[in-house]
């Protein structure tokens, strides 16, 4: 991971950069973006490392509003403390708020049209398919030897309170932490 303390954290310029090309033109919502980040931060700029992003994306899922804009603070947080978490929200959130006000003037002079709907249709199965790799993508570090049972008991049961019992994300995360603290430790 990038250390500000030893001088080899990306300059804020390369921050933003990164955070308006990918958080903003990144199509599929935020799972799309999660795993695109993921590519782009862990495989091929090595700025964090994976037990860092899960970090990040996990206390995302922590914080009221946009999970998405809370993951990309908490990324630039880490690699350029202050700066970096304030260069990596106004990156990822100024672009996509004019686009959005764009496409929702287009959409509501289209909201009638049958070519419209069906695209809409389309995207939405779409990231559908584009959520569930963007999961698999952060729960396949963590499923390595004997802590993959964790993982699926974790997941099975998060699905099933959420699902089954209608229990709000925010608890049923809140209770899988409190879970895991209190579960052994797993070797890989």
């Amino acid at each position: 991971m990038a250390d500000q303390t030893r001088g080899d954290a990306p300059a804020l310029w390369r921050i933003a950069d990164v955070f308006i090309r990918y958080a903003n033109f990144t199509l599929g919502g935020g799972s799309a973006t999660t795993a695109t980040m993921h590519r782009e931060l862990v495989t091929k700029r090595r700025w964090v490392d994976d037990e860092h992003f899960t970090l990040s994306f996990a206390l995302a899922r922590l914080t009221p509003g946009t999970n998405v804009l809370a993951f990309c603070t908490g990324i630039g947080w880490m690699l350029r403390r202050l700066p970096g978490a304030i260069v990596a929200l106004l990156g990822a959130s100024i672009p996509c708020t004019i686009i959005v006000i764009l496409l929702t003037a287009l959409f509501s002079r289209w909201q009638e049209n049958p070519i419209a709907q069906a695209a809409l249709h389309g995207a939405i199965a779409a990231a559908v398919a584009i959520t569930a790799k963007t999961s698999w993508t952060i729960a396949r570090p963590h499923f390595k030897g004997g802590a993959r049972a964790r993982v699926v008991i974790v997941s099975a049961a998060a699905f099933a309170l959420h699902v089954g019992l209608d229990l709000p994300a925010i608890q049923v995360l809140l209770l899988a932490a409190i879970v895991g603290a209190f579960l052994p430790p797993v070797r890989a």
